[in-house]
């Protein structure tokens, strides 16, 4: 067996399950790193600085065991990998097992019996309402770009849309008279993202100067300074712009802030957590239960501050 049988894992991985191809990456280099591990050992490989040289080989999947796979674990978290990342990596390790004992070509799976490393659940960072609005009148919209900018930071409140998604949006998917556009999420999965009022009027004043910008046959709806689509880096540094102009005691706050605002916003207004799983595009319940956490933390901050017995 060999490593062509690793890249037929990732072609089932990107066709049958629609992983993205940055994802893709991450199991290959997942794979190829435990590789290494079992081959030249822990002391080689952080030599290496954790680089893959090994070429992933099922051969080292049929002779790995639970043990290696919980030292391979603890070798990534002694490096200095967080838990979530050791958590991700068994994740990768799961998936090529499942898929080689549904085709025949193993009979065990020790990944399955190896615990998940515990992960510590960080309640996220969330903007107020005041700063929220502050942020969203920050654009000088007597300019294009300004007028750019101020749509993209109320469509990632309004929608609570990934900036990946913001990137990837089209003209033919955004649905002003319905208060809609479509975007595809994670593993390419389609589903329709909310415009309230104030993102309908701020795309509705940005698509006239959208015209004057378009310098390049694309149809995306966020345009840089060239003509040519934003890209999520983009999309990232316009947020953090102006962020630095009126919360500049705001550090690390990015698109994804904003896609929690949204959800915790959302939540605190009385929003049923199902109704903004389907907003977020979660697949699982769990991932939004988060928010309840956060909700219940400002509660609590809420009651130490107004409560003379607190």
């Amino acid at each position: 067996m060999s490593y062509a049988e690793i890249l037929d894992f990732i072609r089932y991985m990107r066709i049958e399950r629609n992983y993205s191809p940055h994802t893709l990456r991450a199991y290959l280099h997942d794979l190829d790193q435990f590789c290494d591990f079992l081959e030249v050992g822990p002391e080689a490989l952080r030599r290496a600085e954790g680089e893959a040289r090994v070429t992933a080989s099922i051969e080292h999947l049929v002779q790995a065991q639970k043990a290696q796979i919980r030292a391979y674990l603890a070798h990534l978290q002694s490096a200095g990998a967080s838990p979530r990342t050791a958590a991700r990596k068994l994740a990768s390790l799961r998936a090529a097992y499942r898929y080689f004992n549904r085709t025949g070509r193993l009979d065990h799976n020790p990944a399955r019996e190896v615990a998940t490393p515990k992960l510590r659940r960080d309640l996220p960072e969330v903007l107020s309402i005041p700063e929220v609005t502050a942020l969203m009148e920050a654009p000088d919209t007597s300019t294009a770009l300004g007028l750019r900018d101020r749509a993209v930071l109320e469509v990632l409140y309004s929608s609570g849309v990934r900036a990946a998604e913001l990137a990837g949006s089209t003209m033919p998917n955004v649905n002003l008279a319905q208060g809609f556009m479509r975007v595809l999420g994670k593993r390419r999965k389609e589903r329709l993202a909310q415009l309230g009022s104030y993102a309908i009027a701020a795309l509705e004043a940005y698509f006239p100067v959208r015209l004057k910008l378009l310098t390049q046959d694309t149809d995306r709806v966020f345009l840089n300074a060239r003509g040519g689509p934003l890209t999520t880096r983009s999309i990232q540094r316009i947020v953090e712009k102006h962020v630095r102009l009126v919360l500049p005691g705001r550090k690390a706050v990015s698109p994804h802030t904003l896609r929690h605002t949204f959800a915790t916003h959302m939540l605190d207004g009385g929003a049923d957590l199902r109704v903004i799983q389907e907003l977020l595009g979660h697949e699982n319940l769990s991932s939004t239960q988060i928010y309840t956490h956060m909700s219940l933390a400002r509660l609590k901050a809420i009651y130490q501050e107004a409560h003379p017995h607190a």
